[in-house]
This record gives C-alpha cells, structure tokens and sequence, in this order.
C-alpha cells in the first residue's frame, strides 16, 4: 500500500522572476547576437518552465507523478513550481456531506423498511485516495450504501413488544449512529478517507407494511394509554375511599364499597362523559 509523503515545492514566484529572466536572455540572443540556436533552446526552456508552475488552493493538494511513480502530495496553499513533467492531479482535502440513496432492505425481523443515511467525509490520505481504487468519490458511495444495509440487518426497526432493553434503528440514536461510523471507518479507511460524521436521516417501512405496521402501532399506543387510565382510577378510588373513611363522611360496608368502586372506575374510564343519576330518597 502506498503511503502518503509530503513534496515541498519550489517558490513559484521566486521561479518566476528566473522564467523571465530568460526570456529576456532569449529575446537578446536574436536582437542583439543573431543567436538563431539559443533562441530555439530559450524558448524551448521557457516553455518546459512554463508547465511546471501550480496553484494549490485552500484546503486542497495537489499530488505528483513522474512517469507512473509517486513522488509526493504538496498540501501548502499558494503558487508553487515543480518538475515540469509531473503530472499534477487535484485531491480537494475539503469535508463533503453525501446523502445516500433510500435503498429498500430487510431489518433484523425480516420486515421491509427503507432507509437512507446523511454521511460528512473528507480525504485525508491523498495517495491512498489515488492510487489505492479507481474512483474514490465513487468507491465512498457505494461502500456508504453496503454500511448502511449492513446496519439495518443487525437492528430491528422498533420494538415488536413490550421488550423496550434492545436497540432499534428508531429508537437507538447516537448509539445507531456510532455504529454506522464505525462500519463506514473499516470500509473506507483502504481510500484515504476519513469519517466526520454519520446518521441515519430517513427511516420508514416499506409501503407493503406500513398500513399493518401503522395499525399495530396505533394499537400498542391505545393499550398503553389504557393502562395509564385505569391505574389513574384505581389510584383516585382508592384515595377516595380512603378519604371518606378517614373524615367519618360516610360508612360503607363492603357490599356498598363494591358498587361505589364500580361506578367510579365506569365513569373515570368511560370514553364518554358520564351522565349521573340523582337519587334524591335513602341512599339504600
């Protein structure tokens, strides 16, 4: 594997000002001399000198080869000179955000979902990202793709039960999302590239599901509430009775008892507003 290595250019500038100067040499070997030959070696010379100046801009580099051979990766911003038969080619060191495809799989419970991930990346190890695969903004998005249906293998998409200890894709957060870094990290290291940060921003079930998976959800939400119901009633009977006894309000044997608690835990659970029957006789 080929290792990145620093070049440090030569002042393009400063290369500049020797360009120039022998184009001056040049322009008086025909003026003043007849020179025909240093003419044609001049300009010759000045044109080679001419191909080895680049600009590297902020936050990109610029990676050198001669004749198939990795010399080195210049990442100092500015107007630089080097071997004028290097190849220079561009690897931008800047953090790209990529959305991914919303891509159909199968969760843990074999349930179709779709899902899709928001990934922040950059280069950071220019030969690698060059010479290691073809195409390395290609070869993040297609790895991007494979780690995120990996993921979505190993969670389910929620929780089929009252089971709230395992981690759902829904649910997981930062959990999930540290995952997918990791996954996208060990696939993507072999380009150069560097993870910033990950997250699943798109999660839903498949539409063959989504009218069954709605139901089920609509129904786990109207047990729970239930359940928060009747234990408010059975809370505030109890404080109830409680209270009438400890005021001496009223005594009650146990029979009487029964049907109070009946009638309250009616009215308290009722989905409907209770409409209350007035005896104005006995109480018996």
């Amino acid at each position: 594997m080929i290792q990145e290595k620093s070049y440090s250019a030569a002042n393009g500038y400063l290369v500049l000002v020797l360009w120039l100067g022998l184009t001056a040499a040049t322009v008086l070997a025909v003026a003043l001399w007849q020179q025909y030959a240093l003419f044609a070696v001049g300009c010759v010379l000045s044109i080679l000198m001419l191909s080895g100046f680049f600009i590297v801009a902020p936050n990109s580099s610029k990676v050198l080869v001669l004749f198939g051979k990795y010399h080195g990766t210049e990442k100092r911003d500015g107007f630089h000179w080097a071997n004028p038969f290097f190849s220079k080619q561009t690897v931008s060191l800047r953090a790209r955000n990529m959305d991914t495809e919303k891509i159909k799989v199968n969760d843990k419970q074999g349930n179709p979902i779709i899902i899709s991930a928001v990934v922040v990346w950059q280069v950071t190890e220019t030969a690698h990202a060059m010479f290691e695969v073809d195409d390395y903004e290609h070869y993040v998005r297609v790895q991007s793709d494979a780690a995120v249906r990996i993921l979505a293998g190993h969670y389910s998409y929620d929780h089929a039960d009252e089971d709230q200890s395992d981690i759902t894709l829904r649910a997981g957060g930062e959990q999930v999302n540290e995952e997918l870094e990791r996954e996208l990290h060990a696939r993507l290291t072999k380009a150069g590239v560097s993870i910033i940060e990950a997250r699943i921003n798109h999660l839903a079930y498949a539409e063959e599901i989504a009218g069954a998976m709605l139901q089920r959800q609509q129904a786990t939400a109207i047990i729970a509430a239930r359940r928060m119901i009747v234990e408010g009633a059975v809370g505030m009977v109890e404080m109830a009775l409680r209270k009438l006894e400890k005021d001496n309000v009223i005594t009650l044997d146990q029979e009487r008892q029964a049907a109070m608690v009946s009638n309250l835990l009616v009215v308290l659970c009722s989905d409907r507003a209770a409409h209350p029957v007035v005896n104005a006789g006995s109480i018996y």
